[in-house]
């Protein structure tokens, strides 16, 4: 974002001289000046952008079920393509027990980023022995981002009462391979 704002200054700066030194005439000075500065807002309008990430919270070991009540890890992959289509970035925690339920091992976030197609870096697995419910609403409050899943958390509603809150958990389910979402505001 430094350098746009450099090359945006040096711009403007650029035109202000020209037209001191040559006047209100369109010169090569002017004309490369207007173009820089032209240049310098589209960038810092695609850095602006990129800045600005909306990010959803995913309950991985409840959605990979949301399709015939079965674990498949292409049914997440379904729901993932949906809200990545939406220009969300998907964080996506599962319970220790994931890769029991989907295969015959423990996974860890590197297998299981392969399997979703996402960096490992968005997927989060919850420590043996540890729910990763109270772990998942924690870090949707820390990104200010909605969670995706079927579950209520009803244990988990008096210490984050967030839950309890219109359109913080988005439902929906898979049926013959087309997502369905509540609508995400």
């Amino acid at each position: 974002m430094v350098v746009p704002l450099i090359l945006l200054v040096l711009s403007v700066a650029g035109m202000v001289l020209s037209v001191l030194t040559y006047g209100p005439v369109l010169s090569d000075a002017l004309l490369i000046c207007v173009i820089s500065t032209f240049a310098a807002f589209v960038l810092i309008l695609v850095s602006r952008r990129r800045q600005i990430r909306r990010y959803i919270v995913i309950d991985g070991s409840n959605v990979m079920h949301w399709q015939n009540d079965l674990p498949s890890m292409a049914t997440l992959r379904a729901v993932l393509g949906e809200l990545k289509k939406q220009d969300y970035v998907p964080v996506v925690w599962f319970d220790a027990n994931v890769g029991y339920k989907i295969g015959d091992r423990y996974l860890g976030p590197q297998p299981l980023a392969k399997m979703l197609g996402i960096p490992a870096e968005q997927i989060l697995v919850a420590p043996k022995g540890t729910p990763a419910d109270p772990l998942l609403l924690d870090c949707a409050v820390k990104l200010q981002a909605k969670v995706v899943t079927n579950d209520r958390f009803r244990d988990w509603t008096e210490t984050h009462p967030q839950t309890k809150v219109p359109g913080f958990l988005v439902t929906g389910n898979v049926h013959d391979d087309e997502v369905v979402l509540a609508e995400i505001a």
